[in-house]
């Protein structure tokens, strides 16, 4: 277990500071969301299944791809190839390579952090390194990149947020998580972490409010909102 360095003094940090940021990937530090749900509305309407995009934000946007294939198999009442999304990956690689930038105001956010942070996301490794590389921002998170391949059950349970904390040696009430999603934000709650829910992605603002949950409209905001400590 690898203990994260505190670069803020006791004597300067609020009564209730954090001591690590989690960040999930897409739709938080690469504006992937947009593109993704494009090309998986495209994917399952020529496997038969007719989505809007909203209906995909809500039921697969936050989740791992092993409940976006299950719910396929399930819905459709067939049984996946192995190979199954090979036929797809250009579709997905073009579109990304296309169009994917890192969100509005993240790579400022990130210079204005004073505090330790790492990524834990439903998104596989590979697809992290890619994606985080194409925005310039992989050596910001270089050896501290979690999947929800990693542990046993994907957001919204909390395995993947406890994994990240525990891993980094942070106890989990001590942790702020910056979400975009439903199920990462209920996610962050079950594990006991303040969430940051980012409203300005795909999943509407008003979704994301609830307990233990603090909104916002813009990157920028997130520094001072870091720095304030836990409400």
């Amino acid at each position: 277990m690898t203990s994260v360095p505190h670069p803020v003094s006791g004597a300067l940090r609020a009564p209730h500071a954090f001591e690590l940021v989690i960040f999930d990937c897409d739709g938080v530090l690469v504006d992937s969301e947009s593109i993704a749900i494009r090309v998986d509305q495209r994917v399952l309407a020529d496997l038969g299944w007719e989505l809007g995009l909203g209906e995909i934000v809500e039921r697969f946007v936050g989740k791992s791809e092993e409940h976006f294939v299950a719910e396929i198999e399930r819905h459709l009442g067939i049984r996946l190839d192995a190979d199954w999304e090979e036929k797809y990956q250009h579709w997905y690689r073009t579109a990304f390579e296309r169009d994917l930038v890192a969100v509005d105001g993240i790579v400022e956010a990130l210079a204005g952090l004073q505090l330790p942070h790492c990524v834990a996301s439903s998104g596989a490794h590979a697809k992290m390194r890619r994606t985080l590389g194409q925005t310039g921002l992989l050596p910001r998170f270089e050896g501290r990149i979690f999947s929800a391949s990693e542990v046993a059950r994907g957001k919204p349970a909390p395995d993947l947020f406890l994994h990240a904390a525990g891993n980094l040696g942070v106890k989990p009430a001590c942790c702020a998580v910056v979400e975009d999603s439903v199920f990462g934000v209920q996610a962050a709650r079950a594990a006991g972490m303040h969430v940051f829910a980012y409203g300005g992605g795909v999943t509407p603002a008003d979704r994301l409010a609830g307990p233990g949950t603090t909104v916002f409209g813009h990157m920028n905001e997130l520094p001072d909102l870091i720095a304030a400590g836990r409400p």
